[in-house]
């Protein structure tokens, strides 16, 4: 059987293939794309037949690459891969930038640490060209062992097993009580559980496991995580924060703009967080580009200052209500 793909496959069918394998959903796959569910349904179809078998099997929680699938996907990903570092090339002979980066952002990293890390680098080395893609760290992981992207910046946990990456701790996340803040519980003589309890909280949701160490938290402070309102929606969390008296717990990083402005300000509570450390994941033994090395520098140099404008106003407040503020 002659197929011709030479001449008849694209590079939008090959990025639905890979689309479909990563998300295992055809619906989350569709979004990925910018595609309607039935639009891509009949697309698989075309590519299918073009193939000449069948590349996934479909269950009942979604669907996942049989042996041709998972073969046209490995193909897939390494012609895309080509062509993006093709795409970094001319544009380097152009003399458009100085580099290119591609990095993997865990949540938490995404929406609190990211955003100044990218401005910071636009700033000093304006034609760094940036890609971000946010995904959870199994995504990521897969993502960076393919080459698709250069690093991984997030929480940092323990692999299952042994891989081929190597982790580099830069800094913590700790859980930890957020307010706006002219809160009146700043004014408080004593922060106590039941002043904490009477409350509204709003909490994030976001992976189990981030999930299960809010709630392990929220328990030594003594506090009940049970019916609460949680959301996905970061910008709505902080909104109730600015605008109302509802407090949240969730790394404290997420809010690190709010902080930094000083719009938003930790609880000073004598509970200590459990350790969370996180920064950069990236394969072992190979060497960074030009872009890639810039990124790091900056992401370390902004740290710093972020960990300098984040810990020493919520000491302050902790030397100035040494003996007020024990949580009880």
């Amino acid at each position: 059987m002659k197929r011709y793909l030479d001449r008849r496959l694209k590079l939008h069918q090959l990025r639905i293939v890979d689309a479909i394998s990563t998300h295992k959903s055809l619906i989350k796959a569709a979004a990925a794309v910018g595609l309607t569910q039935p639009a891509l349904s009949k697309a698989l179809h075309e590519i299918e037949t073009m193939m000449g078998a069948r590349l996934f099997d479909r269950h009942g929680r979604g669907v996942a690459p049989n042996a041709f699938g998972a073969l046209v996907t490995e193909t897939a990903r390494r012609i895309l891969l080509d062509v993006r570092r093709l795409d970094i090339e001319l544009d380097r002979l152009a003399e458009r930038v100085e580099g290119a980066v591609a990095v993997g952002a865990l949540p938490t990293a995404a929406a609190g640490l990211l955003p100044g890390v990218v401005a910071r680098l636009r700033a000093t080395h304006p034609r760094v060209r940036v890609r971000i893609i946010e995904g959870r760290t199994e995504e990521m992981l897969s993502a960076l062992g393919l080459g698709e992207i250069d690093l991984v910046v997030g929480r940092l946990y323990d692999p299952p097993a042994p891989d081929a990456f190597l982790r580099t701790v830069l800094y913590q996340e700790p859980i930890a009580l957020l307010a706006r803040a002219d809160h009146p519980l700043f004014a408080a003589a004593r922060i106590d559980a039941a002043l904490l309890a009477a409350l509204p909280l709003a909490l994030p949701t976001l992976s189990q496991r981030v999930s299960q160490e809010i709630d392990q938290f929220l328990r030594a402070v003594g506090l009940s995580p049970g019916d609460q309102l949680r959301t996905s929606s970061l910008p709505l969390i902080r909104e109730m924060l600015l605008a109302t008296d509802t407090i949240t717990a969730m790394p404290r990083l997420m809010m690190a703009g709010d902080v930094l402005r000083g719009t938003i300000r930790p609880v000073p509570i004598l509970v200590e967080a459990a350790p969370r450390p996180a920064g950069l994941i990236q394969r072992s033994g190979g060497e960074l580009s030009a872009g890639a090395q810039a990124f790091v520098e900056t992401m370390r140099d902004y740290i710093a200052d972020l960990d300098a404008g984040i810990t020493r106003e919520p000491d302050a407040e902790a030397d100035e209500h040494a003996d007020t503020s024990k949580v009880s």
